[in-house]
């Protein structure tokens, strides 16, 4: 199934639907970063969940999501942007718990005290920072009551990342409902009724449902329109260009000192684990690019 998320609205405007399959992009970045069972579980989550977020932002706006606990993870960071693309890490990857009443520990993984940043991207000037202490440790959980502090928007989220025995991804996703005041109490009663009785999101995905079909189930005894679809993919916009500025953020005597003892220089990119190589010879290249510039020191 193709991962691709998309977005319904009720009739009278106080509902709104979103779900995702995000199969393909959660195994492409267990891939990139060779987690573990533990953080495959929590990074998927946590790439589902920023997709849906993004999903309610408007053309080339995008969303960071920066989970900070005292779990064995320590960190994960995400981001994801309207247009579909999303990327993220875990600082440590190959972190393990035991299992917790037979499944992943996500929420012991992450730890529960710690803090989610929420980092708005609006325009390359415009940048909105929140931040709260983490509620759970789920990550569904704790989105859900950042939405329902900071942005005053009752949400319930739904997420799922279920591994098959190999420790591979075989099924991602997740749904997002939102209500906007004043909402109708009938609608709002049927919409809670179909999310009680939904079966595990990981069944419903692994059969074969939609995304589509998941917003059909639980907007069933609600008018709505389908406003929003697009397809999903991990993508990382590091590039040659930005990794030379980091380099240059290294200052001159910095790099002068790295271009003296090694000669060269290794760049990760920490979403993507894209390696860029510098020579010498493009570090000397650097160093006149500082010294050309009046800002550099």
């Amino acid at each position: 199934m193709t991962d691709i998320i998309e977005r319904v609205i009720s009739e009278q405007g106080d509902f709104f639907g979103v779900a995702c399959n995000t199969t393909k992009l959660v195994t492409e970045a267990c891939r990139r970063h060779d987690v573990g069972p533990l953080a495959a579980a929590a990074l998927g989550r946590a790439l589902t969940g920023n997709a849906l977020l993004a999903a309610l932002l408007k053309d080339d706006q995008s969303i960071l999501l920066k989970f900070e606990g005292n779990g064995p993870l320590e960190k994960i960071i995400t981001e994801a942007g309207y247009n579909g693309w999303t990327r993220g890490y875990v600082k440590k990857p190959h972190a393990e718990l035991p299992l917790k009443n037979g499944k992943i520990d996500v929420a012991g993984g992450i730890g529960t005290v710690g803090l989610l940043t929420v980092v708005k991207q609006i325009s390359i000037e415009q940048k909105y920072p929140g931040t709260i202490p983490l509620y759970s440790g789920e990550i569904g959980d704790d989105i859900a009551f950042y939405l329902s502090q900071s942005e005053q928007t009752p949400s319930t989220l739904g997420l799922t990342v279920y591994l098959n025995p190999d420790g591979s991804i075989a099924a991602a996703g997740g749904f997002l409902i939102q209500s906007l005041p004043p909402a109708d109490e009938t609608a709002l009663c049927h919409i809670e009724k179909e999310i009680s009785s939904l079966p595990p999101l990981s069944e419903l995905f692994l059969a074969g449902n939609s995304p589509s079909d998941i917003l059909s189930t639980l907007f069933k005894n609600v008018p709505h329109k389908k406003i929003h679809s697009k397809p999903l993919q991990y993508s990382c916009s590091c590039s040659h260009e930005k990794m030379e500025n980091a380099l240059i953020s290294l200052g001159k005597s910095g790099l002068q000192q790295l271009m003296e003892t090694e000669g060269k220089a290794e760049v990760h990119c920490e979403f993507c684990r894209h390696q860029y190589l510098f020579s010498k010879a493009d570090l000397a290249r650097l160093l006149v690019r500082m010294a050309e510039s009046p800002r550099s020191t």
